[in-house]
Formats: structure tokens, sequence, C-alpha cells
């Protein structure tokens, strides 16, 4: 470990939410004081959907929140917020927007955050994880513990969904575990206290990063370090997934950058199953229509052997076509 200033303290934090974090971003926000002495950074999973999440942090709050620019430079006392479909990065003093590849099937996601985060800023980084579903900043959590910062995971019986903060309390060794309403408190007491040294940045997730936006300069050689060749393939791309190495829970990557916790591909891969289900099906049922059609053509042209022969075809499929949509419709 090598030595900080004494007067560096922790000032970046960044937070991740879900479904049902709303309403904990809002109480957070409204306990700061202002002339806060960090910057924020939030990531709520919205998609491509539009969001107006700015203006009621500004509303609620003495700080001002806002989407920013790429580039721009971080500033204490102020909210940063990914916009739609931007992951929202760290590099250096400046955050950083993109449209690299899906995490978790999710962008703006949470772990590129949290990991960014960790790499520029090590033990000056607090991470915050809200109520939502499955386990997005999980990984990223571990990446700020690993590189010294601090962890703090709203109480999961004070979620509205649990199931993000306590895959968190059971996979990180979380710094607080705390009810929405008392965490803006127990920030403003973190940031007040020095650091007194940094871990090296663990070489595994630098290199996981770089890949993740796009700066590996041998993508299949950075996995092979990293992890090791599943035979699973992405909902994304269809490329080959990598399982990382020694990650708990257990995550993938593929060569082109789209990541997933284990919870993520088992959601991505129900969808991308229940669709292709819902597209056999369709085709079946034309499939069989385009037979009748057939079989009363040949009817129509007295040739009875030959429409017998294609209803037979045709019932054949029907038969599919039934089985199928019980499926699917499970």
């Amino acid at each position: 470990m090598s030595s900080m200033p004494a007067a560096a303290h922790r000032n970046l934090i960044v937070i991740g939410g879900s479904a049902g974090a709303m309403a904990p971003l809002l109480d957070l926000v409204a306990g700061l004081p202002r002339g806060f002495a960090a910057s924020i950074l939030i990531v709520q999973h919205i998609g491509a959907h539009n969001s107006v999440l700015p203006e009621l942090l500004t509303r609620r709050g003495p700080l001002p929140a806002l989407f920013p620019i790429s580039g721009r430079l971080l500033e204490p006392g102020v909210i940063f917020v990914a916009p739609p479909d931007h992951h929202l990065l760290v590099i250096d003093g400046a955050v950083r927007l993109s449209r690299d590849p899906k995490e978790n099937h999710a962008r703006p996601a949470i772990d590129p955050l949290f990991r960014s985060a960790a790499i520029a800023k090590g033990p000056r980084v607090i991470g915050v994880l809200l109520s939502g579903w499955l386990d997005d900043g999980v990984a990223g959590l571990q990446a700020i513990k690993a590189c010294g910062g601090l962890a703090v995971v709203q109480a999961p019986q004070d979620a509205e969904e649990p199931e993000m903060p306590d895959t968190a309390r059971r996979y990180v060794a979380v710094d607080d575990v705390l009810p929405a309403a008392e965490i803006a408190r127990a920030l403003t007491a973190m940031t007040s206290r020095p650091i007194d040294a940094t871990p090296p940045v663990p070489a595994a997730l630098i290199a996981e990063h770089a890949l993740s936006v796009g700066e590996s300069e041998d993508a299949v050689a950075t996995l092979d370090r990293i992890g090791t060749p599943s035979r699973i393939t992405c909902p994304e791309c269809s490329g080959v997934l990598w399982e990382i190495k020694d990650a708990q829970p257990p995550r993938y990557r593929c060569h082109t950058g789209h990541g997933y916790s284990i919870a993520a591909l088992d959601k991505a891969q129900g969808a991308r199953t229940d669709q292709a289900l819902w597209s056999a099906l369709r085709v079946l049922h034309e499939r069989e229509r385009l037979l009748r059609e057939m079989a009363a053509a040949h009817r129509r042209r007295d040739a009875l052997a030959d429409a017998e022969r294609v209803d037979a075809e045709a019932d054949h499929i029907a038969v599919h076509a039934q089985q199928l949509q019980h499926l699917a419709s499970r």
C-alpha cells in the first residue's frame, strides 16, 4: 500500500438503484447539506426512456442535479445523473458518457459506474446500492472495496425491492446497512474522515474495465486471462461467454464487451427463449395455413391423394403448434 496525503478524504459518492429506488433517492438527497464536500454520481435503471430525475432531485434537496455532458469535471456538491441509454463513467477527474455494450442487460448500468470510479479514485469512493431487482451493482461494490473504498447498502427490509441490496449484503463486505432515511447522515460522516492509505488497483479489474469500454488491445486474450470459456452464448450478440474467474456470484463476459451476472444472464436468456418460442409458433401457424391452402388447391383439381398427403402434414404441424403454444404460455 502507498501512503496518501494527510488531507485526503472520500469525495466521490456513486449511487445505484433500480425498481423501488426513486423514494430512497429523494430521501437521500434531501438529507445532504448545502455545500456537501463530495461529488455525487447516480445511475438509475431507466434504459432508453425519458427521465426527469435531475429535476426531481434538484427540487427535493439543496444540491443541483443534472445530466452531464461527457468530459465535464467532477464538482463537489453537484449531482450527475446517467442520461437515458448511456453509461456514466469516471475517467480521472471527469465524467464520461458512453453507449458501450449493455451490462446486466441494462444501459445505463450500475456496475460500469462503480467499477470506473474504483479504478479512477480508489479509496476516495463511497458506493451506495439501493432498492432493485437482481444484482447489478454487486460486482461494482466489490470493485470499490478492492480499491479501498467504502460500501453502503439500503437495508433490505427498508427496500421496496430487497433483492439487489440483499445480494450485496451477502457477497460484499459492506461498511453499513441502513434505512434510506439514515444514509445521507452516514455519507456526511464518512466524507469527513481522512484516508490513510490506498491499495493497488487489481490488474484483473483494470483488464475487465478496458474490455467493457472497448479499449482492450486483444479482447479474446484478455478474456482468457480473466475468465474461462463457457458453453453459453451471449443473449445480446450470440458470441461465446467467458465465466470470470473467482467471481461470486458468477459473472460472464463476451469479447464484444457485454457483461452479465448469473441472475441477469438467466433473465436475459429467459426473454430470448420466450421470444424464440413465440417466433417458432408463428412460423408453425403460417406453415399450417399454407399447407391447408395447398390441400384445397389439390382438391380443386381432383388430386385427392395429394390433398390427403398435404392435409396429413398440416395435421402433424398443428399438433406440434399446440404443444408449443402450451409451452410458450406457461
